[in-house]
């Protein structure tokens, strides 16, 4: 829910997002609820605006995905948030540590005036933008993110629309 003050009265809103997870590599849920199973081994567009459009929020978020040692299975080797002109990229297993653009960060992190923050949650990562995006990375099998809904059907990347 969100609050504010419209022609001086308060006025609250309920805030709806759409969620699309990735665990333990190769299995997948996108914003419309469709689960699915992907085994590559490549880098992957998890979720970004399909249409570039001035009054959306430029981002992307893509998962580097690596084959699992004496395994068949992928599994996540590093997570990549675009926003705006930032770049952040988590890596499997060096939790705590993040890379902004190209220079190596522990977090804590507020950047862009705060339109982007980063910080522990529990034993994961919590990336939050002003634009109400969340990303959640446990730093090794699990990836959630968060759209507000305004974003409902302007989003393209395996996390569907």
């Amino acid at each position: 829910e969100r609050c504010e003050m419209v022609d001086g009265l308060p006025e609250c809103i309920q805030e709806t997002f759409s969620t699309c997870w990735l665990a333990g590599g190769p299995h997948y849920r996108s914003f419309d609820g469709k689960t699915f199973d992907f085994m590559g081994t490549c880098t992957y567009t998890l979720t970004t605006i399909c249409n570039p459009d001035p009054t959306l929020p430029a981002f992307s978020v893509e998962v580097t995905k690596k084959e699992k040692e004496n395994s068949k299975v992928s599994s996540i080797g590093s997570i990549t948030i675009h926003v705006d002109n930032v770049t952040v990229t988590a890596v499997q297993s060096e939790n705590g540590m993040v890379t902004v653009n190209n220079r190596r960060s522990r977090l804590p992190i507020s950047l862009s005036h705060g339109k982007l923050r980063i910080h522990q949650k529990g034993k994961s990562m919590l990336i939050q933008s002003n634009f109400k995006l969340k990303v959640l990375y446990n730093w090794d099998d699990h990836v959630v993110i968060k759209l507000p809904s305004a974003l409902s059907g302007k989003v393209c990347g395996m996390c569907g629309n």
